[in-house]
């Protein structure tokens, strides 16, 4: 693989770890500025809410110039958000932080997807797509426990500065590594725009919400679920976070190749045990060993999805993919709100912490059976020998 994803994996490492950090920093912001738990939980609101508007805004602005200068811009906004979140003086402006630097997270993502592709030969696109969300799953195992632990220790402010340094290191691999493209423009936003009109493109944006929403209507509340079912000590809940970003790790990149190759039957099969693994988690949940050891298979059948997702809407969006491929980055951040809701209704139902495990289950076998009215009418186009002819 060339060293240019090494660039694109080290910029995906910073952006999930300002993502999801600031989940265990949460006591030491509301304290710093002296309001609630719930109310500096709505940092998290407001990036995700940052990387569904940023992630089609900025590809389109961007889709008539250089990706890698798309690509350069988008990590100098990076940085300058995590800037502003070290040195906010007020709740207001780390907001503001936060949503400055969650612009940059869909469309990077988005357009590295289409550079990692074009890195590599067709038939080793996914496993480049999974190489660079490696990024983004080591940030799950090493930058969240990492920077949790230097914001208790010296304040939650160095954990920006440190994200911040990773920003910078980052941005000098993609000058010095990422090549320039072949074509020095995009096709433009007006072709860009012309892929939504193919059914196949919002099949697959659906995949990606629905199965998405699944691994997060459980993940989300994975915490009181260990402490209150199984039984583990909230102390042990962080072992448990580690243990669960191993199986993202190895679950992207079996599921990049897998998915390089067959994609379309590699997404029925990590669909399905996605389905299958939470069904199983409502019953393992209440004991310790079983547990953990669902937790880590939860992980990897969550984010072996990724890289065939990611490659799917690509497909369909062929010749002007960098816009959907934004837009896919968007759905899976929305189907994360959306299985985080559903997920807690079912607990403020009284339905109990494993309820979750249900709700994520039925999301992914909706997500499924999306997959195959996909593949369905793949199968339908490629079998067709002879236009269908209507009379009146």
């Amino acid at each position: 693989m060339p060293a240019a994803l090494l660039a694109l994996a080290i910029g995906a490492f910073g952006i999930g770890t300002t993502e999801f950090v600031i989940m265990g920093l949460l006591p030491e912001v509301a304290t710093d500025f002296g309001v609630s738990i719930p109310s500096a939980g709505l940092l998290i609101s407001g990036y995700a809410l940052g990387v569904v508007v940023g992630a089609p805004l900025l590809t389109a602005i961007g889709s008539r110039i250089s990706r890698k200068t798309v690509l350069i811009a988008l990590m100098g906004v990076f940085i300058v958000g995590n800037l502003i979140s070290a040195l906010a003086p007020t709740y207001g402006v780390l907001m503001t932080g936060r949503i400055v630097a969650a612009l940059a997270h869909g469309a990077f993502f988005g357009v590295g997807s289409v550079v990692a592709a074009s890195l590599v030969p067709k038939a080793k696109q996914a496993s480049a797509i999974a190489l660079m969300f490696t990024g983004l799953t080591v940030a799950n195992v090493l930058g969240v426990p990492g920077g949790t632990a230097l914001g208790q220790a010296f304040g939650w402010r160095s954990t920006f500065w440190a994200v911040t340094a990773l920003g910078v290191i980052g941005l000098l691999g993609i000058v010095f590594l990422v090549p320039r493209q072949d074509t020095a423009e995009g096709p433009g936003l007006r072709v860009e725009l012309a892929v939504f009109k193919n059914l196949q493109v919002w099949l697959a944006l659906a995949m990606t919400a629905l199965g998405f929403a699944g691994v997060f209507a459980s993940f989300t509340y994975i915490a009181p679920m260990m402490t209150e079912v199984a039984g583990f000590s909230s102390g042990a809940v962080t072992w448990l976070l580690v243990l669960f970003g191993g199986g993202l790790v190895v679950g992207n990149l079996l599921g990049g190749k897998a998915a390089d190759r067959s994609l379309m039957p590699s997404l029925y099969v990590i669909l399905a045990l996605l389905a299958a693994v939470l069904v199983v988690f409502v019953f393992t949940a209440h004991a310790k060993v079983p547990a953990a050891i669902t937790i880590a298979i939860f992980g990897a059948a969550g984010f072996a999805t990724v890289a065939p997702l990611q490659k799917r809407v690509m497909d369909k969006a062929a010749g002007a993919p960098a816009l959907a491929s934004a837009a896919n980055i968007a759905a899976f951040n929305l189907g994360n709100a959306v299985g985080a809701y559903l997920g807690g209704l079912t607990i403020t139902r009284g339905l109990g912490y494993t309820a979750p495990n249900w709700v994520g289950a039925a999301l992914a076998v909706a997500g499924l059976l999306v997959a195959l009215l996909s593949g369905a009418l793949d199968y339908r186009r490629r079998t067709a020998t002879t236009p269908v002819l209507t009379t009146v």
